[in-house]
């Protein structure tokens, strides 16, 4: 969910009758930051250069507020695009199997199986069942990490004086455990996360540097290989220089788009797949078949 910070409450609503019509009063308020549960109430800024295809397919809007989480459940066949709209969001991400929670996104085998440390265009994310979850299939940000992790409690309590996830400077894991909690998941389900927008480089002597954002408006999108839960939390990155807890909203739109899948496995989005990119789609494919066999 995305938490909105309202004004005082006034004398108005200290009776019942009052409380009622202040609350009536809000219908149809926005802020600059909220999830849009009439996707076609989405402002232009969040749809902006998708097709009129992409926009009628719409089943999720939102402007994510920095140090705030949510959480998406999303269909096989969507596709997802998160935009560092200001150039300052760093977006720790963790993806579970719908209907089948303990399957989950595994950082490690996401980087070991592709080769590759770097997440960019092209990308599998696996589970830990050796299956593909989701793609990225376009990506203009190229400032990722799957290797840090999240921000700690006691991290951010020795940083910036609080870490809880009400502070005003909540750590990663406190807001992605609240994300996990809302599809009945707890803290021991909050695994090692893929941090978006704020990126890492390891030197050939195994130092990790801090290389930030690409800037303002860097967009990454994934295509999800199978149905979803999403838990999103924007906040700092571990690594982040500055001695104050800073940051900026990220613009999220989802829509269905089911025939990029067969696309993707032809090639059509980021080229031939790498052999092991096509086996992890081949072990999710082979298990939605024997599910609706079933």
């Amino acid at each position: 969910m995305t938490q909105v910070t309202e004004s005082p409450v006034t004398a108005g609503t200290a009776t019942t009758a009052g409380a009622r019509a202040h609350a009536r009063e809000q219908h149809g308020r926005t802020v600059d930051t909220m999830r849009y549960v009439m996707v076609a109430s989405a402002p232009a800024h969040l749809t902006a250069g998708l097709t009129e295809n992409a926009i009628a397919q719409l089943t999720w809007a939102e402007s994510l507020a920095f140090g705030r989480y949510t959480t998406l459940n999303l269909s096989r066949g969507t596709r997802l695009r998160l935009t560092d709209t200001s150039g300052d969001a760093c977006v720790h991400t963790l993806l579970y199997r719908a209907g089948s929670l303990h399957e989950r996104l595994n950082i490690a085998d996401t980087v070991k199986v592709p080769w590759q440390a770097y997440p960019a265009a092209g990308h599998p994310l696996i589970s830990d069942a050796g299956r593909l979850m989701a793609t990225i299939v376009a990506d203009t940000s190229s400032r990722h990490d799957a290797l840090t992790g999240a921000t700690t409690l006691e991290g951010n309590a020795a940083k910036y004086g609080a870490g809880t996830a009400h502070s005003g400077s909540p750590a990663a894991r406190e807001l992605l455990t609240l994300g996990a909690l809302k599809s009945g998941l707890g803290p021991r389900d909050v695994a090692p996360s893929l941090s978006l927008f704020k990126g890492i480089n390891v030197d050939p002597a195994g130092s990790i540097t801090f290389t930030g954002s690409a800037g303002p408006g860097a967009a990454v999108e994934l295509l999800l290989q199978m149905d979803t839960v999403l838990v999103l939390a924007n906040t700092a990155h571990p690594l982040d220089l500055r001695a104050g807890f800073t940051g900026t909203a990220v613009d999220i739109v989802a829509w269905q788009a089911p025939e990029d899948l067969a696309a993707l496995e032809a090639g059509a989005h980021t080229g031939p797949l790498a052999p092991e990119h096509l086996q992890a789609l081949k072990n999710t494919e082979h298990d939605l078949t024997a599910r609706n066999a079933r």
